[in-house]
């Protein structure tokens, strides 16, 4: 009498509907990451290149909305992803960056402490409103508020000290003449918040992403 082996070939190996489905929803996920962190970055260099006069060396634009707007609807590491890719394209030669600056010369210029900033500054406003939970909104936007205020900070507190020393000027001297900026950063932070909420209203998926 013949004996019976089990089948321990590729079929016993075949995923379950269920794996797949899970497998298809990471891809999914991966996809729509990427496309929101590619449509970011390119607001980010849009806003970029809406630039007013110059002020201690330093233009005016739309960049810090953008940049806390990433943060506030993609989460830290989504927001922090498209500031560092719209740095990267910049650095690389396209010319997105404030004044339709470009290349990595800009890491010798006065400016390169908030290039620096940015991630730091759209991840920190991610990681703060996204706490909240999604339903909460009352929550959320008293941590929108919060995060887009920190974030500022975080901007101003790495972006004038190098802005002092590579234009060599005393760093009290370098942050009273950035005063100037701080009505205008406000009313860019606060529209940041709102903005970002509203996304985050019409959007709830996002308010639970990373």
């Amino acid at each position: 009498m013949k004996s019976t082996t089990r089948n321990s070939g590729p079929a016993s190996r075949t995923p379950t509907p269920q794996t797949a489905t899970v497998r298809r929803s990471a891809l999914a996920d991966r996809s729509t990451s990427t496309a929101l962190i590619a449509t970011f970055a390119a607001l980010i260099a849009a806003c970029s290149l809406l630039t007013g006069p110059a002020v201690s060396g330093v233009p005016i634009t739309l960049q810090t909305f953008a940049v806390l707007l990433a943060g506030v609807v993609l989460g830290p590491w989504r927001g922090a992803g498209a500031v560092l890719l719209y740095i990267a394209v910049g650095l690389a030669g396209l010319p997105v960056f404030a004044g339709g600056k470009s290349g990595v010369v800009m890491l010798a210029g006065p400016t390169v402490g908030y290039l620096i900033a940015f991630p730091l500054a759209a991840a920190l406003a991610g990681w703060w409103i996204h706490r909240a939970r999604a339903g909460q909104w009352r929550a959320l936007a008293a941590h929108a508020g919060l995060a887009v205020a920190a974030a500022t900070i975080v901007i101003y507190s790495i972006g004038v000290p190098v802005l002092s020393a590579r234009v060599g000027i005393p760093l009290s001297k370098a942050f009273l003449g950035n005063l100037v900026y701080l009505p205008l950063d406000a009313v860019k932070a606060a529209l940041a918040a709102i903005v970002g909420l509203s996304v985050l209203r019409a959007f709830p998926q996002l308010a639970r992403a990373k």
